[in-house]
């Protein structure tokens, strides 16, 4: 059922969910999968298992394990040598398959020294392949399942979906969300035909299989002829494989995905991006892995939403010697034309800002000194709808009240169109526009200069 839904919604485009993760989401995943995957592995280091799947119960199940003595010593000097090895061979040996040499290292202690039946190791595999098997569901099995099918969707989904985009970005290729939704979905559906396990990206294996110098789809195809040569060839090998390496292995692999320079970064140049990532770190490894990545879309939202509703504005002025408009509070040496104010809005206008750029227009107006004209640089003004439209027009009957001419600069096409399709084309007829801030200063002064061809300062 899951790789039913994963399919529809690949089919359906709906990919750009995935764009839905920002940077700081994915670097805070990541560092909290990395931290979830490393905890999970500590018992296995220590040559004991647990009953646990969340960070906290695994945390505690670790320690009570510790203190009642299940720390089995050869499995832990086991895993800790394979640890250290990979590490070492990483720092000085660089183009050596650390990771093939721990494991084939340990393999080969443990079968000589016959120690598989003092240390867990993996276990033999089973010979031979499932047979595909279809039905014994009934309806009411699936609409059951629906919710909890839709949930391991969307776990499936977002693991895929920022390990993809990270590695992709490391190598400096692109993915497409609709394509992975498809194919994870088609890895489901035959999964669930032999009774495997849902089929996602793996945020412990695929750190293992970059280090390992893979680079392209053909590292699965052919791991997955390995397994199955294992598995008719030689399945018993792998009882030699103690779970300390394989832990040691996983450990390491998870440990890359670690990125604390990356939020530091991002608490630097923008705290609330930081927060963000910090907010996803908190939720994947104390509440989930889904809940977590629900929490911090909602407050991605909430961030978007307060940034358009309160957006940078600005007073632009003239500056001696400088071509152009420039903001005041940038360049305090500057100075308004007489009687001219120019103001700018840098976001779209919308129900939940138009009040607001009313609000600091009419502030702006009142603190004098005696205005004439307000001129509007309108370029970073993406899109209006009809609740701004409305402040808009109060603004402008305000603005007319008090015997000052309303004029607009440098608005895109696209937005001219929008306001025509809301009747107020004869309201803002051509003469309320124009084409860059200096010419509507020209406009007004009643002639030209040689910076009319000058658009308004980002700065």
């Amino acid at each position: 059922m899951m790789g039913i839904l994963l399919l529809v919604a690949g089919v359906l485009h709906l990919g750009f969910v995935v764009d839905l993760l920002s940077k700081p989401i994915r670097v805070g995943y990541l560092n909290g999968i990395a931290v979830v995957v490393i905890v999970g592995q500590l018992p296995k280091l220590l040559g004991f298992t647990i009953e646990s799947d969340s960070f906290v119960g695994n945390m505690r199940a670790t320690a009570e394990g510790m203190s009642d003595g299940l720390v089995n010593s050869t499995a832990m000097l086991i895993g800790l040598a394979s640890l250290a090895l990979i590490v070492g061979l990483r720092l000085f040996f660089k183009r050596v398959p650390a990771v093939l040499i721990a494991v084939a290292g340990a393999m080969i202690w443990v079968a000589v020294t016959s120690a598989n039946d003092e240390v867990p190791v993996v276990g033999a595999l089973p010979r031979g392949l499932p047979a595909p098997a279809l039905g014994g569901l009934s309806w009411g099995d699936v609409a059951s399942l629906i919710g909890p099918a839709l949930g391991i969707a969307l776990i499936a989904f977002a693991d895929t979906g920022v390990l993809s985009r990270v590695f992709a970005a490391r190598h400096g290729e692109t993915v497409s969300g609709s394509h992975e939704m498809r194919g994870i979905g088609l890895s489901n559906i035959a999964s669930g035909m032999f009774g495997g396990f849902p089929v996602s990206a793996s945020s412990s294996r695929t750190p293992v299989a970059e280090q390992a110098g893979a680079r392209t789809q053909l590292v699965g195809v052919t791991g997955a002829l390995l397994i199955v040569g294992f598995v008719f060839v030689a399945p018993g090998l792998t009882n030699y494989l103690p779970s300390s390496t394989l832990a040691a292995v996983v450990i390491v692999a998870a440990g890359g995905l670690i990125d604390v320079p990356a939020v530091v970064r991002l608490m630097n140049v923008n705290p609330i991006e930081g927060l963000l990532s910090i907010a996803a770190f908190l939720g994947v490894v104390w509440v989930g892995v889904l809940e977590g990545i629900v929490i911090t879309i909602g407050l991605s939202f909430v961030a978007f939403v307060n940034e358009a509703w309160r957006p940078y504005r600005a007073e632009l002025v003239q500056i001696p010697g400088m071509r152009g408009y420039h903001d005041r509070s940038r360049h305090p040496e500057g100075h308004r034309i007489d009687g001219i104010v120019i103001l700018r809005f840098d976001a779209p206008l919308f129900f939940a800002n138009g009040g607001m750029f009313t609000d600091y227009v009419r502030s702006v107006v009142a603190a004098g000194p005696e205005v004439t004209t307000l001129i509007l640089a309108a370029e970073p003004i993406t899109d209006i709808d009809s609740t701004a439209v409305d402040d808009l027009v109060e603004l402008d009957d305000f603005l007319a009240n008090a015997g000052i001419t309303f004029l607009i600069a440098e608005m895109k096409g696209p937005v001219k169109d929008r306001l025509a399709r809301y009747g107020l084309d004869r309201r803002f007829g051509p003469e309320r526009f124009a084409p860059t801030v200096g010419a509507a200063v020209d406009a007004v002064l009643g002639h030209e200069r040689d910076d009319i061809g000058e658009p308004s300062d980002r700065s």
